[in-house]
């Protein structure tokens, strides 16, 4: 992978979690609410799905913003794959599959960018470097 190919790779994803995050901000109660709404009856208890629902799109914003700015992006990277994977127990919980491959690309864009992470030359990374 070339340096040009990585930066479009981790724009591409650090867009889609920072979109995600953004826009659940403003309504984060509503968000929770409907989070907390899929999960009441499964084996997740609501002390755990509750405090995750209003973290979830703080994350989201913050990893987007990381990997965007290219400023910490191999914590950025594997904290976003950390989260993915606890949406992919929390998606089969709730039996929603169809979201399932949509959160494995996102999984798979995460490992490329930890696996490629010298190409990561376009960033604000480089300037902490020096």
């Amino acid at each position: 992978m070339n340096t040009t190919a990585f930066l479009l790779l981790r724009l591409a994803i650090g867009a889609s979690m920072f979109g995600h995050g953004l826009v659940r901000l403003p309504k984060l109660n509503a968000f929770s609410s409907w989070m907390t709404g899929n999960f009441e009856n499964t084996l997740l208890p609501q002390i755990i799905v509750l405090p995750f629902s209003y973290v979830l799109p703080i994350a989201e914003f913050g990893i987007g913003l990381l990997l965007l700015l290219g400023l910490f992006t191999k914590t950025a990277a594997t904290l976003g794959a950390i989260v993915m994977i606890l949406l992919l127990i929390g998606t089969a919980l709730i039996e929603n599959w169809e979201a399932i491959p949509s959160q494995l690309i996102h999984v798979l864009f995460f490992a490329l960018l930890l696996q490629f992470t010298d190409r990561n030359t376009f960033a604000m990374d480089m300037l902490i470097k020096k």
